[in-house]
């Protein structure tokens, strides 16, 4: 089995690649760039693909499937993430790496986070999706902003009304905590 995570090392992460493991995240890779060129050969979407391995095996993959599907949110990593939940039955992916043709956008990163995988491997950069059209920087920059100055209004109605839902959760003995 090939240990493909990374360890903390005091200030930042040292991932200690043999050629063994350097090879394995190749194959990977180039799985997921393979996917993100089939995608657009084939019209499917954007150049964008995504793979999920647990214990050097596949788990999961996918391309974009925005334009396919006209779902916003089928981006490559959020596809592959969907499949590898229902694949692994589980919402929880740790253990798991992902591997993506592209750094991911923040819906994506916010995904991957969500779902708990244990390390990014990224091809090509924020910056080479911008320079083709896939720009999210904007959405980086209204993060920043606080919600009033932000250009899609967010507006917050009924609290007072929606907190008994929280309450009810905070105390059911069904919860399961994600």
């Amino acid at each position: 089995m090939v240990n493909l995570k990374p360890r903390l090392y005091g200030w930042g992460f040292l991932i200690l690649l043999t050629m063994s493991t350097l090879k394995e995240h190749q194959k990977f890779m180039r799985m997921a760039i393979r996917l993100s060129e089939k995608n657009v050969a084939d019209a499917k979407g954007g150049p964008f693909g995504a793979v999920i391995v647990k214990a050097g095996k596949l788990i999961a993959k996918s391309a974009n499937k925005v334009t396919l599907t006209n779902d916003p949110t089928a981006h490559a990593e959020v596809s592959a993430i969907r499949l590898a939940c229902k694949k692994l039955q589980t919402f929880d992916l740790s253990g798991c790496v992902i591997y993506t043709s592209c750094e991911p956008c923040p819906m994506c990163l916010g995904a991957i986070y969500w779902a708990r995988l244990d390390t990014i491997y990224y091809a090509n950069t924020k910056t080479d999706a911008a320079a083709i059209g896939f720009d999210d920087q904007f959405i980086y920059e209204e993060l920043e902003l606080k919600m009033e100055q932000r250009k899609l209004p967010i507006i917050q109605l009924m609290r007072n009304e929606a907190l008994p839902a929280f309450k009810q959760w905070e105390l059911s003995p069904m919860k399961i905590d994600y």
